[in-house]
């Protein structure tokens, strides 16, 4: 049969997939890390105006070490953990008041 013979594509020897695993988290999903108690009193404290501490999501502890930038951020101030950002989640973050934190 014709194409049969001769390399087919790219090879990649000793193929290791643990070194590509990198599951992502969008921007817009962060708030779902965290309990919707925790997300209703950031969102007083931030009515308010008050200068209190910023909710901490760790994303690497929910399973997640990429944040990208898809969607919006509320305003509210927020630290947020993970092992990479891309450029524009890194925007949004710091354009809402908030932190990026890399972890190893």
């Amino acid at each position: 049969h014709p194409g049969y013979f001769g390399k087919k594509g790219q090879r990649h020897l000793h193929l290791k997939r643990n070194q590509y695993f990198c599951p992502s988290i969008n921007v817009d999903k962060l708030w779902t890390l965290v309990s919707g108690q925790t997300y209703e009193m950031a969102k007083e404290r931030a009515k308010e105006g008050e200068k209190a501490k910023a909710v901490v999501i760790d994303c690497t502890k929910a399973g997640f070490f990429k944040v990208l930038g898809k969607g919006e951020l509320p305003k509210i101030p927020v630290i947020v953990k993970a092992k990479l950002f891309s450029k524009i989640a890194e925007k949004r973050i710091k354009a809402v008041g908030g932190a990026c934190v890399l972890t190893a």
